[in-house]
């Protein structure tokens, strides 16, 4: 979805890119390149986003107009320009792009170092094309699938919890929604990061996100909300009338059968234990459905699990069977303000201290998911692997002596998945069947569509404990001493 006038491939790149072609090796017929996570952050990767990408921008053929704009726009910054190679793909190709894309599967998680995506000219004229949008490329690759891996591992966290400490791990696609659209730098961003959040969890106000996955993706419904509330609204009523503000909200959005209730517009701690747990109990008792309560300000550890206690005292609550208390079905604490990757274990570790179940609280993340992290996260990197050079390939990678991460991988890659380890190995060295690597894209046309549903899907396959254990460790230290004892 891109904004009008940055639609023209040719100089959506660097500048620099244009002054690359001639020089390769005479006689350069292929380049091939790969793109990987060099390691970072975290051990695994999420693949993500790259349907979108191709079908927004590599499915539209460049024009006249466009070489037209290009040559003018790049001659004006004092780089080269070479108007051949570009009207050459617009008569031989019409237009679109002589390259093949290979890619692993959508959705789906594997280790970090490992190629995601492996790019290669179909025709020997036009061997500087496979660089040449590696800008765009990698672009689309690394945001999304970092975002994908942040709420990936973090849906690891919830079902950590949920399994230690809830009668129902099924919840987990509905603990974690997305409010990120207004963190981040731009509504393309809100999209694909939102898509790729959603390939995790069914909870979203990224409209952008959810578009994207119908757009891109043929995605059905893949997004739940409800009646929320903000501050404006709140304060309009006047600190004497919280509790008619509060009520109104419950009045209003009955038929809806859910309200989502801020409670610090003023005092958190007096609305919930005064209004919400005092004047308007009974109302909220009688709800016909689910009454979330929001607190939007303070230390999100210590007010999570502060509230859920309060709400106890106010509504009562049961034990369930590993032995841990649990609301009313009828209210929950909606915590949004401070989630975020580091965060979210910390909260789940205070509730089990306290002897309080997951999914007495549900969450929201905002720019915590969509925008704190950039490409040098997971370090990600695109580099040219292999060139035909007159008939002869030539394995290539660079070794730097400065950064030992940045050492590239040599030759044509495929990808290996052997009794649960996916391996990059050299293309050839196993059949092409059991490559994990599929071709999804060759000169303009789709060769594979990813369905949303095999997105899900593949993120949902079960994977070794190690691609998460060092973000969920740590919760696996609170003692259970403050559970209390499930009845007999």
């Amino acid at each position: 979805m891109p904004m009008g006038y940055l639609d023209n491939l040719i100089i959506n790149t660097d500048n620099y890119k244009h002054c690359h072609y001639p020089l390769y090796p005479p006689g350069t017929e292929y380049v091939s390149s790969y793109i990987e996570s060099r390691g970072g952050e975290w051990p695994v990767t999420q693949f993500v986003g790259l349907q979108a990408y191709l079908r927004e921008y590599l499915m539209r053929p460049i024009t006249l107009e466009d070489i037209d704009e290009a040559e003018f726009v790049v001659r004006e910054q004092g780089m080269h320009f070479n108007r051949e190679n570009w009207l050459g793909i617009l008569n031989d190709y019409d237009g679109f792009l002589p390259v093949e894309i290979e890619a692993v599967p959508e959705g789906t998680v594997l280790p970090a170092r490992n190629v995601l995506v492996q790019v290669i000219n179909t025709d020997p004229k036009y061997f500087w094309a496979t660089s040449f949008f590696e800008t765009a490329l990698l672009r689309a690759v690394w945001y999304p699938t970092t975002i994908g891996t942040v709420s990936w591992l973090s849906k690891m966290v919830i079902k950590e919890a949920l399994a230690r400490t809830s009668d129902n791990p099924h919840l987990v696609r509905n603990t974690l929604h997305d409010y990120g659209a207004r963190g981040v730098s731009s509504q393309q961003s809100a999209a694909l990061g939102g898509l790729a959040h959603l390939v995790n969890f069914d909870q979203s106000d990224t409209v952008p996100g959810i578009l994207a996955a119908k757009h891109f993706y043929n995605a059905g419904k893949v997004s739940n909300s409800g009646p929320n509330s903000e501050h404006a609204g709140f304060c309009a009523w006047g600190q004497e009338h919280e509790a008619d503000a509060l009520r109104n909200m419950l009045d209003v959005y009955a038929p809806e059968g859910c309200a989502l209730l801020l409670s610090d517009t003023y005092d958190h701690e007096n609305c919930v234990k005064k209004i919400i747990g005092g004047e308007l109990r009974e109302q909220i008792r009688n709800f016909p459905g689910l009454v979330g309560v929001r607190p939007d300000s303070g230390d999100i550890v210590q007010v999570t699990a502060d509230t859920t206690e309060w709400l106890m005292d106010a509504f009562g609550y049961e034990v369930n069977s590993k032995g841990f208390k649990i609301l009313p079905p009828f209210i929950r604490v909606v915590q949004g303000d401070g989630v975020n990757f580091y965060s979210l274990p910390q909260v789940y570790m205070e509730l089990e201290r306290r002897g309080l179940a997951a999914d007495n609280a549900v969450f929201g993340m905002g720019g915590g998911l969509l925008q704190h992290w950039n490409r040098d996260t997971m370090n990600f990197g695109q580099k040219a692997s292999a060139v035909c050079v007159n008939g002869e390939w030539r394995d290539i990678a660079k070794n730097p002596t400065g950064a030992a991460f940045k050492v590239s991988k040599k030759g044509r890659l495929a990808l290996k998945y052997e009794n649960g380890t996916y391996t990059t190995v050299p293309k050839g060295s196993i059949p092409e069947s059991e490559n994990v690597l599929k071709p999804v894209f060759r000169n303009g046309k789709l060769l594979k569509k990813w369905d949303f549903t095999e997105l899900i899907a593949n993120a949902e396959r079960e994977v070794p404990e190690s691609y998460y254990i060092s973000h969920v460790g740590q919760m696996r230290t609170v003692s259970n001493e403050a559970a209390v004892s499930a009845p007999a």
